[in-house]
């Protein structure tokens, strides 16, 4: 069973983060378009993305979202 296409696939909120998740610039375009274009891929998002615990696209973005509030 193949996953995500992370290339090409179209990318929604609900968009399963499972063990198949790359760092696209499809996914980054998505990222952008919730986030905002100060969107960027850090080390310890990366690591969230993939620890293995349940999530969608949308709770990732939800989580930069925080973790940047958080930084200010």
């Amino acid at each position: 069973m193949a996953g995500f296409d992370w290339h090409g696939g179209v990318i929604q909120a609900t968009t399963p983060v499972d063990k198949s998740y790359r760092n696209t610039q499809n996914a980054r375009r998505f990222f952008a378009s919730v986030c905002g274009d100060s969107f960027t891929f850090d080390r310890d998002f990366m690591a969230y993305l993939k620890d293995g615990q349940a999530k969608t696209m949308g709770d990732a973005a939800r989580e930069w979202l925080s973790r940047r509030n958080s930084s200010r």
